[in-house]
């Protein structure tokens, strides 16, 4: 998964009002986790999560793990 169109503007955390940065983060669902980079705020911890990923890649392993 990539942050190509997260790097389009600079995004900042609402609640802290800082730089979002690109981190490793896990993603988790139905007791399974996968780690990807998406930008995260440095100070609260809160993830970006792209509409575009949301609703394409994320939501296909929703309905992989669903089906299992």
């Amino acid at each position: 998964m990539t942050l190509d169109s997260a790097n389009k503007a600079p995004w900042h955390c609402a609640a802290c009002g800082i730089p979002l940065e690109k981190a490793k983060v896990q993603i988790a669902y139905l007791g399974s986790a996968f780690p990807v980079d998406l930008l995260r705020c440095s100070r609260c911890g809160i993830v970006f999560i792209p509409e575009e990923l949301a609703l394409t890649r994320m939501a296909e392993a929703e309905k992989i793990l669903e089906d299992k």
